[in-house]
């Protein structure tokens, strides 16, 4: 089978008949485990640029040098990888993925259409109280941490009586161990409402009814609930890892503090809950705009095409 026809197999005829048709200037794809798409991608258009976008993918095994091979030939082809932050690409360039030529950005996996809304009416809306109200909105699993976020708040609370904590979860396999932990420890006991999963319309309301979010993550590709909340004007308490000091402008927003250390969660909590909320919300709201809205996204996008075609028409000539 000729290489264009077996790439038609792989793609299916309509997508190379669109591909004819549209003619791209560059072609995008999300995610970098499509080797074999993008393998068929190349040959189908082969003097179009491809930027490959991370979404929190990872390096094949060692082990399985047969998916390194494939994924080391994918990569070969791109003109551009796209990462939350950049040092995300280390892994992939240690492991030979990145070939020499490509451009790698910084760009965000996407944006949200939340908004920041009244405070008191959400509060009253959602019947939640806390000064601060703290909101977490992730999985309960080993890398969210939700122990470490638990003893953090546990801590802070010493000194901030009246804080609350509202958790909003997905899968939760460590459901009963923070169950035992809230109901073990008198600083947890009353001040934690457990939500589980709520409609994404209300995960917005909540933003707008909080004061702080929290997140204690290890690893994150990008952070959508984290987008969401800065997209809200709520600031962040969230920790210090590459896509987290990307989202938040190395902590210009917020606070970050390491991962697994909930001693610095408390003082990064005590530290927010003394300034002010409107200034700190309007910082934060502003921070989206310029940098993580649709229209911020787009620019970058549009300057990393840019780029990569003003390099490709360069070497051409």
């Amino acid at each position: 089978m000729p290489l264009a026809g077996a790439a038609s197999a792989v793609l299916g005829d309509s997508l190379a008949e669109l591909l004819r048709g549209l003619a791209p200037d560059v072609l995008h794809v999300h995610g970098l485990d499509f080797a074999r798409e993008v393998i068929a991608l190349a040959a189908l258009a082969p003097n179009v640029p491809i930027v490959l976008q991370d979404h929190a993918d990872r390096p094949p095994r060692s082990w399985r040098p047969w998916r390194r091979s494939l994924w080391r030939r994918g990569c070969s082809l791109a003109s551009a990888l796209a990462f939350c932050a950049l040092e995300q690409a280390r892994p992939f360039a240690s492991a030979g993925l990145i070939s020499p030529g490509a451009k790698v950005y910084a760009i965000p996996e996407s944006s949200s259409r939340f908004a920041p809304g009244d405070r008191e009416r959400a509060r009253r809306r959602c019947g939640l109280t806390g000064d601060p109200l703290v909101l977490w909105v992730g999985h309960l699993n080993p890398n969210k941490d939700p122990l470490t976020v638990l003893e953090g708040i546990s801590e802070a609370a010493r000194d901030l009586s009246s804080l609350r904590l509202c958790c909003c979860y997905g899968s939760s396999p460590l459901l009963r161990d923070v169950q035992r932990r809230i109901t073990a420890d008198p600083n947890l006991r009353d001040r934690v409402h457990l939500l589980a999963a709520v409609p994404h319309d209300d995960i917005e309301l909540l933003m707008q009814a909080a004061d702080i979010f929290v997140l204690g993550s290890h690893r994150e590709g990008s952070g959508y609930a984290l987008i969401e909340a800065i997209a809200c004007g709520l600031p962040p308490v969230v920790s210090d890892i590459p896509s987290f000091r990307a989202l938040t402008g190395s902590g210009h927003i917020g606070a970050l503090w390491p991962a697994g250390n909930a001693r610095k969660l408390s003082e990064c909590l005590k530290r927010l809950a003394a300034q002010s909320q409107p200034r700190l919300r309007a910082q934060v709201r502003a921070h989206f705009e310029a940098e993580l809205s649709f229209e911020a996204v787009g620019r970058k996008l549009a300057w990393a095409y840019q780029d990569i075609l003003a390099g490709r028409h360069a070497r051409l000539s």
